[in-house]
């Protein structure tokens, strides 16, 4: 999180020439990190500034973590299921059932080991390509002007830039009545202090970052309650899936509490306590609160160098992640584009492609491909099914179960499916939408599909492997074939 820094007037500021073009940029996530070395390999003075350590939060607290937390979570799985499979455990030829022990501690020790590496890999790299990287806090000084304070000694500094790119992220938003304590109320960041799985875990909030952690706990072996203020799973997802994955998280005895709404949450001492809006209260060993996000863009002199912020405190940006002022950029969590590691990444090369001269393509958030990675995954690309039967667009939709794909059987895959979608008349591919193992690869075709525009008959000319689960992606395509008519 970026910090207000106040230069006293007796504090000693050094003033830097300008280069022909020294980029600044706050922040080094993923916009952050790929906006550099854009900058370097166009030729320009590059100085990041990040507070806590590159990768930011995606790869320090975020990202990286819960996805690593999710893959153990998935191996778990895998051995619950093995037996269906004729995969038997034996103990002196006995044929016995596994008993599955999560060692907490040793989990989040890994995860966070590996998001330490990530981190310092990306640090090399930046150096190696001639980044100069500074561990500290910054702000603006005007929209040409960066005042940096560093972490570690060395005096404040007052760097000149032709261009500034604010890439600072976003911090866990919090409930006045349900602060997080670290202990038995946890936010995000703080579920990897853990030494023991949480024998009753309530999760607050049902969108993606719930969801994802209640999915995980569930197949590590915690009891799960999901608190959802709204009346299904990950409300703003493809109904069909989110029904399909509410199905699995009732089937594996997550208690799912629709329509409901946390007014409060205690540390008990020994546990927590719920309260919700209706009176409701709910006992459990730690809460989750997976409410939403909030810019760190308080502090850093936006508004002050003519920036727009909405009313969230989201930098307000146009499609190659420009703000109101010419010179300054901004990517990320922070910024009013899609909250994706991946989102964040692109526009950071956009902005910098832009600034530079060089050939900028404007970020079509259409055509993004998200995930969510619960068990079984969700992934979807381009228009959805809700909009097409609003009108807003004319397409037809040919949806595959996954229990008729020939690799899912031989798998053992029971749920899910690849839903596909055609623009009427021309047969372009408009959007899909994959559940099921691994849909994060798997809506990949679809992706480059939609981007290029492509019809689904070249969807369904490509050649798929026999058996294969992209097999069924083919098969979707070949359904939404449009005669030529006589």
């Amino acid at each position: 999180m970026v910090n207000v820094l106040i230069v006293r007037e007796n504090t000693p500021v050094s003033e830097a020439k300008t280069p022909i073009h020294r980029i600044v940029i706050i922040g080094g996530g993923p916009g952050g990190y790929e906006a550099a070395r854009a900058g370097r390999q166009l030729g320009a003075e590059v100085v990041l500034i990040e507070d806590s350590g590159i990768g930011g939060n995606a790869v320090l607290t975020d990202v990286v973590p819960s996805k690593t937390l999710i893959a153990t979570a998935e191996a778990a799985q895998r051995v619950s299921v093995a037996q269906s499979l004729g995969v038997n455990f034996s103990l002196d030829g006995k044929v016995i059932a596994p008993k599955i022990e999560i060692d907490l501690k040793v989990v989040n020790k890994r995860l966070l080991s590996l998001a330490k590496s990530q981190s310092e890999d990306m640090l090399t790299t930046l150096k190696k390509e001639g980044v100069r990287v500074v561990s500290g806090r910054a702000r603006l000084d005007g929209n040409h002007h960066v005042i940096i304070e560093p972490n570690v000694g060395g005096e404040p500094e007052r760097l000149e830039a032709k261009t500034i790119i604010v890439a600072v992220g976003a911090h866990p938003r919090e409930m006045d009545s349900a602060k997080p304590d670290g202990e038995r109320i946890l936010n995000w960041k703080q579920l990897y202090n853990l030494n023991h799985l949480p024998e009753h875990l309530i999760v607050v909030g049902s969108g993606v970052t719930g969801a994802e952690f209640a999915s995980a706990y569930l197949y590590l072996g915690s009891k799960v309650t999901l608190v959802s203020s709204r009346d299904k799973v990950l409300p703003g997802n493809d109904a069909d899936a989110a029904e399909i994955l509410e199905d699995v998280f009732l089937r594996k005895g997550m208690q799912i509490l629709g329509n409901s709404r946390a007014e409060k949450v205690e540390n008990t001492g020994t546990g927590v306590k719920v309260t919700l809006s209706d009176g409701k209260v709910i006992e459990g060993s730690h809460c989750l609160m997976a409410v939403g996000a909030i810019p760190n863009t308080a502090g850093l002199g936006l508004e002050e160098a003519g920036i727009r912020l909405n009313e969230t405190g989201h930098v307000i940006v146009n499609k190659v992640a420009r703000t109101s002022r010419a010179n300054v950029y901004a990517v990320g969590d922070c910024s009013t584009s899609l909250p994706l590691a991946s989102v964040s990444a692109m526009q950071g090369r956009t902005a910098v492609y832009h600034t530079m001269g060089d050939v900028a393509a404007p970020t079509r958030l259409r055509n993004v491909a998200s995930n969510v990675f619960t068990s079984p995954e969700i992934a979807s690309v381009g228009w959805s099914q809700a909009e097409i039967e609003q009108g807003l667009v004319r397409g037809e939709i040919e949806k595959v179960l996954l229990d008729t794909n020939p690799r899912a059987k031989m798998e053992g895959i029971r749920e899910g499916f690849i839903k596909l979608y055609a623009s009427i008349g021309s047969g372009t591919v408009i959007g899909g939408v994959v559940i099921g193992p691994r849909a994060s690869d798997l809506i990949y075709p679809i992706a480059v599909a939609v981007e290029n525009r492509l019809t689904v008959d070249q969807l369904a000319r490509t050649y798929t492997v026999y058996p294969s689960i992209s097999g069924s992606i083919a098969e979707a395509a070949s359904a939404l074939h449009q005669p030529i008519d006589d």
